[in-house]
């Protein structure tokens, strides 16, 4: 039988990264919006950012975070937590319109024990799913097989913004 490779050579960057304690690249992002193309901004919002999951779970993978840089539920203002709520639904109809998913998983983690890969600053994962999308390589390779480039899904997400007039806030 014939080994097959799946290369996924963006991943190392992710992996080699877990035992580095990097700043909070939520609050560089914010502190550089001239970087927002190269960093994958999909959107600023008075209080809040989208931009694209570089280490993505499924194509489309959003993430969105308010521009302080809090780390929980308790920290947050009124009007912080409502804009985030309404991001969700922003970010579902343009992954909607772009990409057709079939649903949606929209989560967060708290704490690193819990699975958050940026502990210190509170985002939501926005994840786009299709039935039978998931399959074994997970689960036997911890491989996620993505089906698109996310520059090119970037630029789509960007148009249809910009056709939409997303996000309504």
């Amino acid at each position: 039988m014939e080994r097959k490779i799946l290369w996924a050579p963006w991943r190392v960057k992710y992996i080699k990264g877990l035992s580095e304690k990097p700043g909070c690249f939520f609050c560089d992002y914010r502190q550089n919006p001239d970087k927002d193309e190269a960093n994958l901004v999909l959107w600023r919002t008075e209080r809040s950012m989208v931009v694209f999951n570089k280490f993505p779970y499924n194509n489309g993978h959003l993430l969105i975070a308010p521009l302080r840089h809090i780390a929980d539920f308790q920290s947050a203002e009124e009007d912080e937590l409502l804009e985030l709520t309404k991001l969700v639904r922003e970010c579902q109809k343009v992954l909607t319109a772009s990409i057709a998913p079939h649903g949606f998983n929209v989560g967060m983690n708290f704490g690193r024990c819990a699975g958050a890969g940026m502990p210190e600053h509170l985002h939501i994962h926005i994840v786009p799913r299709w039935d039978g999308d998931t399959n074994y390589m997970h689960v036997v390779s911890d491989t996620d097989v993505i089906s698109q480039g996310l520059d090119e899904l970037y630029a789509d997400l960007k148009r249809i913004s910009r056709q939409q007039h997303l996000p309504r806030l």
